[in-house]
């Protein structure tokens, strides 16, 4: 057995003695085999270096594994180092094709990845969105709202006046008793005197009856008051300086020869004197016109007192 070894070693001599191989590093020479063609020369050389680094700290792994281990359980140092030599050649092969015979095999550039299709694309984030529970939204605390200004006070309403009495409606002026409207409109304003002195309707009828003996019951100027012209009047007279409707004299105190051409002035006037008839309202209505007028027919009055009647009527009813 001693003799045959020593032939062993002595043939192993001869050639370059192989290397232990670590049975943990053939992972490491499997990935070197395997990427070895796609490294360049200095690269292999590299790679080389490393592998046989690896070997030796594959050899002292194992030396201390075999001193450890039982009789038994020794490693066949024999077989480590024929595979360690096998496994050098193989590279030593390789790496000889890879710097030798064959220019660098260049890496064909890696596809980009396809894109994944747009729907996919679209639906992923949907389903994302779907499947994650949604977030309640937080609302924002509202904001106090400004309290409202009190209210004034409402201003208290004015009492409001005392409304006016409507004043009573005017008959529609219609003539009657043989007048035309224009005697018709002087006998309204007779009337209305009466009425603002707040005297009975029996005064109506005497100065009714007083402006038709005397004027007819229109408005005339006189003829010897030539400014009796610049006032409204229906004709005119020329008994003595009388003017208007009763055919008042301005010497006689009655007034101004533009106040007695105002139809209602001339009527307040004859009122006026008649209140200051004592008992007028019981003497016969010709003898009351008389003490006012002082008449030199006294009793002409009387024929007017039926029509005058009429005209108070249509005007007060």
């Amino acid at each position: 057995m001693r003799g045959n070894g020593a032939h062993e070693q002595r043939e192993i001599g001869r050639h370059r003695a192989p290397a232990r191989q670590n049975p943990l590093s053939s992972p490491f020479k499997s990935l070197t085999k395997r990427f070895g063609p796609l490294f360049s020369a200095a690269d292999s050389r590299k790679l080389m270096a490393v592998t046989g680094l690896v070997g030796a700290l594959g050899v002292a792994a194992a030396g201390g594994v075999a001193a450890n281990a039982a009789p038994d359980e020794k490693v066949n140092l024999h077989t480590a180092s024929v595979s360690r030599v096998e496994a050098e050649n193989a590279a030593t092969r390789s790496m000889t094709r890879t710097t030798t015979g064959t220019a660098p095999v260049e890496t064909a550039p890696k596809a980009a990845p396809k894109a994944a299709p747009k729907a996919a694309v679209e639906a992923a984030p949907k389903a994302a969105t779907q499947a994650a529970p949604k977030a309640a939204p937080k609302t924002a605390p509202k904001a106090a709202a400004p309290k409202a200004a009190p209210k004034a006070a409402p201003k208290a309403a004015a009492p409001k006046a005392p409304a006016k009495p409507k004043a009573a409606a005017q008959p529609v002026l219609r003539p009657v008793a043989g007048l035309d409207m224009v005697q018709m409109r002087n006998a309204q304003a007779i009337v209305q005197a009466g009425k603002e002195l707040g005297l009975p309707k029996r005064a109506y009828v005497a100065a009714i009856a007083c402006a038709m003996q005397e004027s007819q019951l229109y408005n005339l100027a006189s003829t010897v008051y030539a400014e009796s012209y610049n006032y409204t009047n229906q004709g005119e007279g020329s008994d003595h300086d009388s003017v208007g409707l009763f055919q008042q004299r301005p010497t006689s105190g009655w007034g101004t020869v533009k106040d007695l051409m105002q139809p209602k002035y001339a009527a307040t006037q004859f009122y006026n004197a008649l209140k200051n008839v004592q008992g007028w309202q019981d003497m016969p209505l010709t003898l009351a016109i008389q003490e006012v007028q002082v008449s030199a027919f006294p009793y002409h009055y009387a024929k007017h007192e039926t029509r005058a009647q009429q005209v108070v009527d249509a005007l007060t009813n």
